[in-house]
């Protein structure tokens, strides 16, 4: 898997340098998230109600909107172990998780267009559920298979679960802290990738209206979570 131009969707890669990733227009890069052949999407994939501002600073969770729960104890970090599928019942997302890594250029591999419907991975980083931030990203939509993995992303809020299951058999589940939309000039290269004290997950795509000149989305949406215990 290698981030090479493909289906004229995006132009510049996203980078990344040393162990925590320094993304330049994150996921604007060429093959990532949403790379279709299509002249317009067959459908705008919906949209989280909140739109970050154009500074975005800090490692923790930004404007966390939901509270912890009353009486639940604080989760316990898991040990490192590759994740295996992504299940977000909200928007019947039931997916395989390829790994990923970064390329010789720095820029980080992405999954195959031809495989739009399975997500990916970001293996230097932490997995779900350990201490860290885990990222797993994948595709909006593709010429191949329309609507593909995370579709539907932006309707998720707080409150929702997300789990992902683990090679040793620990299934690691995420209470969605927040969703937010970024433009891709204002990435939140920190939080998402950034130091986390607690076990956390970022979960990101493309969003917002497709531009037909530029053949690319304009902006990146983040979904935010915690383990919950």
């Amino acid at each position: 898997m290698t981030a090479t131009p493909a289906g004229g969707r995006h132009g510049r890669p996203w980078r990344a340098a040393g162990a925590a990733v320094v993304v330049t227009l994150a996921m604007i890069g060429a093959g990532m998230i949403g790379a279709s052949l299509q002249t317009t999407p067959a459908a705008r994939p919906p949209q989280p109600l909140a739109q970050a501002g154009p500074e975005v600073t800090g490692s923790a969770v930004p404007d966390s909107d939901i509270p912890p729960v009353d009486g639940e104890a604080a989760p316990t970090a898991l040990t490192r172990s590759a994740p295996t599928t992504i299940e977000i019942p909200r928007i019947g997302v039931d997916a395989t998780i390829m790994s990923l890594g970064t390329n010789p250029d720095g820029t980080v591999q992405v999954p195959p267009l031809e495989q739009a419907d399975q997500a990916g991975w970001y293996e230097p980083g932490a997995s779900p559920g350990e201490t860290g931030n885990a990222v797993i990203v994948g595709h909006v939509d593709s010429a191949k298979l329309g609507p593909a993995v995370f579709f539907d992303l932006g309707a998720l809020v707080p409150g929702d679960t997300i789990t992902v299951r683990r090679a040793d058999g620990q299934p690691a589940t995420f209470r969605v802290d927040s969703v937010k939309s970024y433009p891709k000039t204002s990435f939140p290269t920190e939080l998402v990738y950034g130091p986390n004290d607690r076990p956390g997950l970022r979960v990101v795509t493309c969003g917002g209206q497709f531009d037909e000149t530029v053949r690319s989305y304009p902006d990146n949406v983040v979904v935010f979570a915690t383990l919950a215990a």
